[in-house]
Protein backbone atom coordinates (compact mmCIF):
# COMPACT_ATOMS: atom_id res chain seq x y z
CA UNK A 1 0.00 0.00 0.00
CA UNK A 2 1.48 3.30 -0.91
CA UNK A 3 1.07 6.75 1.34
CA UNK A 4 -1.88 7.62 -0.58
CA UNK A 5 -3.59 4.61 -0.48
CA UNK A 6 -2.85 4.29 3.26
CA UNK A 7 -4.40 8.38 3.34
CA UNK A 8 -7.49 7.55 2.17
CA UNK A 9 -7.84 4.11 4.13
CA UNK A 10 -7.20 6.19 7.72
CA UNK A 11 -9.38 8.70 6.59
CA UNK A 12 -12.33 6.44 5.92
CA UNK A 13 -11.44 4.84 9.09
CA UNK A 14 -11.66 8.04 10.75
CA UNK A 15 -14.74 9.28 9.00
CA UNK A 16 -16.65 5.79 9.97
CA UNK A 17 -15.75 5.94 13.35
CA UNK A 18 -17.29 9.47 13.27
CA UNK A 19 -20.32 7.88 12.17
CA UNK A 20 -20.75 5.41 14.43
CA UNK A 21 -19.98 7.60 17.38
CA UNK A 22 -17.94 6.50 20.54
CA UNK A 23 -21.07 3.81 21.58
CA UNK A 24 -19.91 1.56 18.68
CA UNK A 25 -16.45 2.48 17.79
CA UNK A 26 -15.20 -0.31 19.51
CA UNK A 27 -17.44 -2.79 17.73
CA UNK A 28 -16.55 -1.11 13.78
CA UNK A 29 -12.31 -1.32 15.28
CA UNK A 30 -12.77 -5.09 16.13
CA UNK A 31 -14.83 -5.63 13.22
CA UNK A 32 -12.64 -4.54 11.12
CA UNK A 33 -9.65 -6.19 12.75
CA UNK A 34 -11.16 -9.27 12.58
CA UNK A 35 -11.58 -8.98 8.87
CA UNK A 36 -7.88 -7.99 8.18
CA UNK A 37 -7.12 -10.47 10.20
CA UNK A 38 -9.05 -13.27 7.81
CA UNK A 39 -6.93 -12.00 5.22
CA UNK A 40 -3.53 -13.21 6.55
CA UNK A 41 -1.95 -16.40 5.66
CA UNK A 42 -0.21 -16.97 8.61
CA UNK A 43 -1.17 -16.36 12.53
CA UNK A 44 2.26 -15.57 13.18
CA UNK A 45 1.91 -12.14 11.43
CA UNK A 46 -1.18 -11.21 13.09
CA UNK A 47 -0.01 -12.21 16.58
CA UNK A 48 2.73 -10.17 16.10
CA UNK A 49 1.45 -7.31 15.18
CA UNK A 50 -1.12 -7.88 18.23
CA UNK A 51 1.50 -7.97 20.71
CA UNK A 52 3.61 -5.05 18.87
CA UNK A 53 0.15 -2.91 19.25
CA UNK A 54 -0.35 -4.27 23.28
CA UNK A 55 2.96 -3.40 23.97
CA UNK A 56 2.41 0.51 22.07
CA UNK A 57 -0.18 1.08 24.34
CA UNK A 58 0.73 0.06 27.77
CA UNK A 59 3.98 2.44 26.23
CA UNK A 60 1.67 5.33 26.91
Amino acid sequence: MNEADLDRSYTALCKALGEVGPQRSELLLAMVALALMARQEHAEEVLELVARSRDRCLQE
